[in-house]
């Protein structure tokens, strides 16, 4: 390992219009490791942001341009041992993901009663665009500072939820989808409306109380001027008419607002002016697991509570469509119990056999499945080679089919809060997808649970002109 060293400039040998300069690329590590350290979530910018920031520079790009000026004084001038005491930026333009920067501190005065250094400080873009200017002071070192220096690691940056990021650019990629945001009567449910409007993602119809709606809109400073309210005065009328929207193809997609879900679910399941399709309803949790290597898909952890063979005929078809449709090709899918064997004193590992008997016979299509398997089989090949569990799923599944509500709900969250998975979850069986999510939902898990929606969404009927 060679070691180098750095110096420091002491206040005497620093001179009026002494310089340092230094060239650098913001690259995506970069910027992925400032945001993990600073909290900025928003240095990897793009165009979509500084529009949602009305035209704004994003505060993460420019501190990380702030954070070139530091290391010019720590390794330059005045070097070891120096002491901020003052800085302001002016910032003029904004700097992306990919462009390159220089930035220039100069000596412009010295205070001999204070030992103080006055810098002027300017960074410009690889075109030559200001990007920021401003002035410094520091204080020198009394006297010379002689450190060594390391090589710097390598930084290995991990994107946890890279494949949420993937799926949410895929959606913004398509149209954006009609939807039904049914009773948006609180910040949060409005406030995500709004957001996945400015996203391009959907183009909202809100659903509710008009006054309660604007109240809610103008206490957080929301605009929604350009957005459709259908005027109801009460959240179980909320449900209906939502459900009707969507059941005469008004909209394309149904989301949950601040109403209890089984309001919204008990109008979708009505037998009159309902949506249901020829299957039972179920739900599909779409979880980005930091330490798993792809999304995994987990059914059904919300709706049936304690589904028999039937319905859990229902469950798997449902999520091995809404997987086909999201182009993972021959989904692997694993049927989950508490064991491997089918024991007749366990009824799921019954089920997960017939599960698969229907699979082989061509009942149920468009997947790899087996079962019944333990969660500790299904995730991990290793785990399966111990025990001689030859399957074509183990280790490697795309979607886990738990036995019951009680089982699912406890695994997802499970992965959520020991695992720091994101969990975003659409209903499916029905004649629209249908977002739930959950007051506890962070941004990117709602804007993940809309994008899962959106991308599962028909396209709107085109009108037929007489």
């Amino acid at each position: 390992m060679n070691l180098g060293f750095i110096e420091s400039k002491t206040y005497d040998e620093i001179s009026v219009g002494d310089t340092a300069r230094t060239d650098h690329v913001l690259t995506t590590n970069d910027a992925m490791a400032f945001a993990s350290i600073s909290g900025f979530d928003s240095v990897l910018n793009s165009d979509e942001l500084i529009e949602r920031a009305g035209g704004v520079p994003p505060t993460g790009p420019n501190m990380w341009c702030a954070s070139l000026v530091s290391g010019l004084f720590s390794m330059n001038i005045p070097g070891p041992g120096c002491t901020l005491t003052n800085i302001s930026l002016s910032f003029h333009n904004r700097i992306r993901v990919g462009d390159g920067i220089q930035v220039k501190v100069e000596v412009t005065g010295k205070d001999d009663a204070t030992k103080t250094v006055t810098f002027a400080c300017e960074a410009n873009n690889g075109a030559g665009i200001r990007i920021f200017d401003g002035t410094a002071q520091l204080l020198a070192p009394p006297v010379k500072l002689r450190w060594s220096t390391l090589p710097v690691p390598s930084l290995i940056v991990n994107d946890p939820y890279r494949h949420y990021r993937g799926m949410i650019a895929r959606a913004t990629a398509k149209p954006a989808v009609k939807t039904a945001i049914v009773w948006p009567c609180d910040e949060v449910s409005l406030g995500g409306a709004v957001q996945a409007f400015k996203d391009k993602l959907i183009i909202p119809v809100l659903v509710g109380s008009e006054a309660i709606i604007r109240s809610v809109a103008a206490a957080t400073d929301l605009d929604i001027s350009a957005l459709e309210i259908v005027d109801v005065p009460h959240s179980r009328i909320a449900a209906i008419k939502g459900v009707e929207l969507a059941r005469t193809s008004y909209v394309q997609m149904l989301m949950k607002g601040s109403l209890h879900t089984d309001e919204l679910m008990s109008a979708v399941v009505s037998r009159e002016g309902g949506m249901r399709t020829g299957r039972r309803i179920s739900h599909v949790f779409a979880l980005d697991v930091p330490s798993y290597h792809k999304t995994l898909y987990v059914t059904d952890a919300a709706i049936n509570i304690q589904p028999d063979l039937e319905t859990k005929i229902s469950i798997l078809q449902n999520a091995i469509d809404m997987m086909n449709t999201l182009e993972v090709v021959n989904p692997k899918v694993a049927i989950l119990s508490a064991v491997e064997s089918v024991n007749p004193a366990i009824p799921s590992t019954l089920d997960a056999a017939a599960l698969c008997k229907m699979v082989d016979r061509g009942q149920i299509t468009g997947a790899i499945v087996d079962g019944p398997l333990a969660f500790d089989n299904a995730i991990s090949s290793d785990a399966a080679r111990i025990k001689k569990i030859k399957s074509p799923v183990a280790g490697d599944p795309d979607l886990l089919m738990v036995p019951n509500l009680e089982a699912g709900n406890i695994l997802f969250k499970q992965l959520q809060y020991l695992a720091g998975a994101l969990a975003a979850g659409v209903v499916v069986g029905a004649k629209v997808p249908i977002v739930l999510t959950s007051r506890a939902d962070g941004e990117l898990a709602r804007m993940a649970s809309c994008a899962l929606g959106v991308l599962l969404a028909k396209p709107a009927p085109v009108p037929v002109l007489a």
